[in-house]
């Protein structure tokens, strides 16, 4: 691994100082400028007329980046709702510094510089956006690759930049209808395939877009709908953990092992109207929705080993680390699981903005928008197991892959006639049922004002104001399923028959399992609900409001420096002022009380920010940026509930008794940073108007703070304290004041993260003509993190950073024919994820590389011009996504999750 990372950084490295050198020698070589001018002019005349497909993607983004004053890596849409991968977050994965992190086999968060989604801000056409999860983090796959146009990454903020993050700020585009310039319908439509161990699911998916002007091209607009259905069958086997076994071995301590059988169905719309009457006034309005319906169904089952009742036998095989790989067990007892997870997701966008030229060198903006998101997620449970004792033989063996275990149970789980409905876990309840439900609302309104200059260095003067509005809250009602009530009198478990049949499972050792519908058990009305009510689920339940205000100035900087140097660029501050409180039911004793509690506070925070853009001859650019980065607390971290209770003794800084509690902290100020960025770009064209560049950039972040779980003071006046109750006697066993210690997120010390990115997009007919149309993008990042994120002595690593990340594409387009193979590598990671219940956990995940491909044909005349048939293949190497424990990591696989490969074929066609 580390010879195949250092190759292809020394290869990256490599091409850069070729390709600076071949294209500064060329430079100088073509000394007759008027002939080489002419030759450019028509180059650049011809490019513009025929360059499409997968190249004239690869050149808007170019043109962005290089026009840019900041830094920041763009990708663009091929043609009309053609961006080159089928999602969106897929593509944004492939820049330079990026990286994204899967669930359930799709692209979902991406992490910037080695942040994860939450320290990034995602904005919408320039408006901030809401989340569908716990927190601040955009999942990518709500917004349908194809209604989108462009996305922008900014790696260095400017003033007037709003909802910027820390590690960066997406920008996600849909097309404006009057600079399109043209009248276009697109249709698409492609055939969904997915397979996975042998097993085959299909679907489809298919938009359409609409693009017109009128009115003397005054007024612009533009439709498009996008909907998909996808099946994603997929198998988990998962080791529950590692735990000692005889002479100093490690054995497997239970495990669970599922088939998913899952179907993603979207639906997107997107709209604009752009109407500009006159040169004085524009108005575009945005409209941007989307509902996602994600079914899981999972079969399977868990069960324990040296953390159940299970007998470990002799005659077991130790590796050489002290792993148990081979093993024998009797008094297994398998708990049968038929689960239902369904997701409903409503994404609604809408943004109207409105631009006055008052002269010539002033002009006025002023922009108001909605976003909001309803996320409705259930997690249904239900148990079955074995008639009798309920107990088994299992023959547990590592598989030869190394990334999981393969079982054999010594009776036939596909036979329902050995089944029953029975609480086979002892867990207390015949099942059990979730229903969550997350929402977030955003209003915001935008006022600014643009001074050009005619003259002088300076070309503009920006400042405004954005007053942005947040709401999130999140609920959750939690049931205990049981065939009768859960009681067991006498010890004697409910049981009932087994409503289900066999069913086909081949994976991890077992060829079947008997499977029945969970949904529809529960919804016959055959379980009984007894609510759950405890501190752990109370907690759940919040609600947190945000009302945040920011200021802004900036100066743009456009002069030249000689007469073959320029500089652009802009500097400028935000000066940001947060209202913040939280509402939340109080905990006492680890009972809920059912009474609310709001608290919170206000702040400021001033974020000065510095991009400047050397321009020097041969198309060279040196740029540098200083700012001061933010990015909001986590909103579950906000959070108002606490669990309150009194510390008698050794409570902390302070001598008890005082009051003390744990939850989150709706006092949390925002991650801080200083950043400094430098990078290096070369740019050129080939002799047949084939665009590329090379590039080298540094980053370093200094943290100023970092939020961790840490005990502070606190003041607990505004909670529903409870009075002195019997024995109990104020300034003795009682607290004298309302003030006490609270274990919850606070800020504390930060860190530093610092990298060097590498990135080369190549035309290889810059290097010999007959290789016209072949073409490499490629991009070699290298993060050093020395944040403690569970604060001072912490080991654990920084959630999102992947030490080394690659992307290579090659692709050729030519004659018709476009072809496209990408592949993109992270070292392992650790990552918030969906665990146990559905409740979120941290995971350290190995290593991944995923590999994609394209293939398409345009007609370029005839009968089928402007038609374009396509083939595209998805995780060709069916990765999987896995984990597995430190101590020996290639014999004690922890999760195991594969979804195999998706192949699209299908055609677009526009007229």
């Amino acid at each position: 691994m580390v010879l195949k990372r250092n190759m292809l950084s020394v290869a990256l490295m490599s091409a850069t100082m070729l390709l600076v050198g071949t294209a500064n020698a060329q430079d100088a070589t073509d000394a007759e400028k008027a002939e080489a001018a002419k030759k450019a002019a028509d180059a650049e005349t011809i490019d513009k007329v025929t360059v499409k497909g997968i190249r004239r993607g690869i050149e808007d983004a170019i043109d962005t980046k290089q026009t840019a004053t900041g830094i920041v890596e763009s990708i663009s849409a091929e043609d009309i709702g053609k961006l080159p991968d089928s999602s969106i977050a897929e593509s944004i994965a492939r820049l330079p510094g990026l990286t994204a992190q899967r669930e359930r086999g799709r692209a979902t968060q991406i992490n910037i510089r080695g942040f994860a989604g939450d320290f990034a801000g995602t904005t919408l056409n320039g408006r901030e956006q809401v989340s569908l999860g716990d927190n601040r983090g955009v999942e990518f796959d709500q917004y349908p690759s194809e209604l989108l146009s462009a996305v922008t990454v900014y790696k260095t903020p400017d003033a007037s930049l709003v909802g910027q993050g820390l590690s960066g700020t997406v920008d996600l585009q849909t097309v404006k209808p009057l600079s399109f310039g043209e009248q276009v319908v697109a249709l698409n439509y492609r055939f969904d395939q997915n397979k996975v161990a042998g097993q085959t699911e299909n679907g489809g998916r298919y938009s359409f877009s609409y693009i017109d002007q009128f009115m003397d091209n005054t007024l612009g607009i533009a439709i498009g709908y996008a909907h998909l259905d996808s099946p994603s069958p997929g198998y988990q086997n998962e080791a529950w953990g590692y735990a000692d076994g005889p002479n100093g071995t490690k054995v497997m301590g239970g495990g669970k092992i599922y088939k998913f059988d899952n179907n993603l169905k979207r639906d997107g719309l997107m709209a604009t109207v752009q109407f500009k009457p006159t040169e004085f006034y524009e108005t575009t309005l945005d409209l941007f929705y989307s509902t996602f319906d994600k079914t899981e169904v999972k079969t399977g089952l868990e069960f324990g080993t040296a953390w159940g009742q299970g007998v470990l036998q002799p005659g077991y095989t130790v590796n050489s680390n002290g792993t148990i790989t081979e093993s024998s067990w009797t008094n297994v007892k398998p708990v049968l699981r038929m689960d239902s997870n369904p997701i409903e997701d409503t994404l609604f966008s809408l943004g109207w903005n409105n631009k006055f030229k008052i002269n010539d060198n002033w002009s006025v903006a002023a922009d108001f928008s909605v976003s909001s998101a309803t996320r409705n997620f259930d997690v249904l449970e239900t148990y079955a197991g074995l008639k009798g004792n309920g107990t088994t033989t299992l023959d547990l063996s590592l598989d030869s892959s190394g990334l999981y275990n393969n079982l054999t149970f010594g009776t036939d789980l596909n036979d329902p006639n050995n089944l029953q409905l029975i609480d086979a876990g002892n867990w207390g309840q015949d099942g059990y049922y979730k229903a969550f439900q997350i929402k977030d609302d955003i209003q915001a309104f935008r006022l600014d004002a643009t001074r050009t200059f005619d003259e002088g260095f300076l070309s503009s003067v920006e400042f405004g104001y954005n007053y942005a509005d947040r709401t999130k809250q999140k609920s959750a009602d939690e049931y205990k399923l049981c065939i009768k009530d859960c009681t067991y009198p006498g010890g004697v478990k409910d049981t009932a028959p087994f409503p289900g049949t066999t069913g086909s499972f081949s994976f991890g050792g077992i060829d079947g399992l008997a499977i029945f519908d969970a949904s529809a058990l529960l919804n016959s009305g055959f379980y009984n609900l007894v609510r759950k009510d405890d501190k752990d689920i109370t907690r759940k339940n919040w609600e947190v409001n945000e009302q945040v205000q920011t200021f802004f100035v900036q100066a743009n900087i456009d002069t030249d420096i000689g007469d073959n140097m320029s500089l652009r660029g802009n500097v400028g501050f935000q000066y940001v002022s947060v209202d913040q409180s939280s509402t939340a039911i109080t905990i006492i004793n680890g009972a809920p009380t059912g009474e609310l509690a709001t608290n919170g506070d206000s702040y400021s925070d001033f974020l000065p920010s510095l991009n400047l853009s050397l321009g020097l001859p041969a198309d060279q650019y040196v740029r540098f940026a200083a700012a001061r980065q933010m990015a909001r607390p986590r909103m579950d971290d906000m959070r108002a509930s606490l669990d309150i209770g009194i510390c008698q003794t050794s409570c902390n800084t302070l001598t008890g008794p005082v009051w003390s509690g744990g939850g989150g902290n709706p006092k949390l100020k925002p991650w801080l940073a200083n950043a400094f960025d430098l990078s290096y770009e070369k740019y050129f064209t080939t002799d047949a108007g084939n665009k590329g560049y090379v590039s080298a950039a540094y980053f370093y972040k200094d943290l100023l703070s970092y939020i961790y779980n840490q005990p502070i003071l606190w003041d607990y006046a505004g909670y529903p304290l409870p009075p002195p109750g019997p024995g109990q006697t104020v300034g003795v066993n009682y607290p004298s004041s309302t003030n006490g210690i609270l274990s919850a997120p606070a800020n504390g010390e930060g860190g530093t993260l610092k990298g060097l990115e590498l990135a080369v997009s190549v035309p290889l007919d810059v290097l010999w003509a007959p290789l016209e149309g072949f073409g490499i993008q490629a991009s070699y990042s290298d993060t050093k993190s020395e944040i403690s994120p569970n604060g001072p002595n912490s080991s654990e690593p920084l959630p999102g950073l992947s030490k080394y990340v690659s992307n290579v594409t090659a692709y050729y387009e030519n004659h018709g024919f476009s072809i496209r193979f990408s592949q993109r590598h992270r070292s392992g990671f650790r990552a918030e994820t969906r665990g146990f219940g559905a409740d979120l956990t941290y995971i350290n995940i190995n290593a991944e590389t995923v590999q994609d491909a394209q293939i398409n044909y345009s007609f370029g005349e005839g009968a089928f011009e402007n038609l374009t048939l396509f083939l595209q293949m998805s995780n060709i190497g069916d990765e999987p996504f896995t984990t597995s424990d430190g101590g020996d990591p290639g014999s004690r696989p922890v999760q195991y999750f594969e979804y195999g490969r998706t192949t699209l074929i299908g055609f677009s066609y526009k007229f």
